[in-house]
């Protein structure tokens, strides 16, 4: 049966410089404590500890900074851009969209959106191997029949940020110019996120803007 790999016999991770001035500044402030008779307990560990690093060639300290990065290190987006031609006028498109509690009938990934008030709206949607995941966004910038875009509230479990472009295409149809990102945040929970926030994720939520053609030319809205 194969060992655990020991400390020791881990790569060092600091440089042969590093290591040999950790050896002389351990040795003279443990020299120091020796020769003044001050069992100076800050000196004592600041001595073991440089000692430490010269000799196994492992700093606890770069190691706790290197993990804290890794936790805090933001995932990267996933974003969908794309365009649509909807048989639609512009008008009734807008309006249609405009009501996110719409969203979720052609949108499968999301599973509900709450109106709360006139600029914000809860969403959910549902991971596999996470459940629901539940955030707030609030509307920044809202031209009737023209521009729409929203982004998360900050502090939400989840980061969102949408914009759709509206404008007329000949035969009175509606040219959607749409951008919709994620993003898990930093964390814990962000790292469970971030492992479902895939390209494939990004090919449903794509999936799931052009189902909005078929739905919207087939339903009265």
């Amino acid at each position: 049966m194969q060992q655990s790999q020991t400390s020791s016999e881990r790569p060092a991770d600091i440089g042969t410089d590093q290591r040999t001035l950790s050896a002389i500044g351990g040795s003279l402030l443990l020299y120091f404590v020796a020769k003044r008779h001050k069992w100076d307990s800050l000196l004592l560990l600041g001595g073991t500890y440089l000692l430490y690093r010269a000799v196994t060639g492992h700093c606890p300290v770069s190691s706790a900074w290197r993990s804290a990065q890794r936790h805090t290190a933001r995932s990267p987006n996933i974003n969908v851009r794309t365009h649509l031609i909807v048989n639609k006028p512009r008008a009734e498109v807008y309006t249609f969209l405009r009501r996110f509690e719409n969203w979720p009938l052609f949108m499968r990934h999301l599973e509900n959106i709450d109106e709360l008030d006139s600029k914000t709206s809860a969403w959910r949607l549902k991971l596999p191997g996470i459940g629901d995941v539940r955030w707030e966004a609030k509307i920044l910038k809202d031209d009737k029949n023209t521009e729409l875009s929203w982004h998360s509230v900050p502090g939400a479990s989840l980061e969102n940020t949408g914009k759709i472009g509206f404008s007329d295409v000949p035969g009175g149809g509606t040219r959607l110019d749409i951008l919709l990102s994620y993003r898990a945040p930093a964390g814990a929970i962000g790292e469970r996120l971030a492992r479902v926030l895939t390209p494939s994720f990004g090919e449903k939520v794509k999936d799931d803007v052009y189902r909005l053609i078929a739905y919207l030319e087939h339903a009265v809205v």
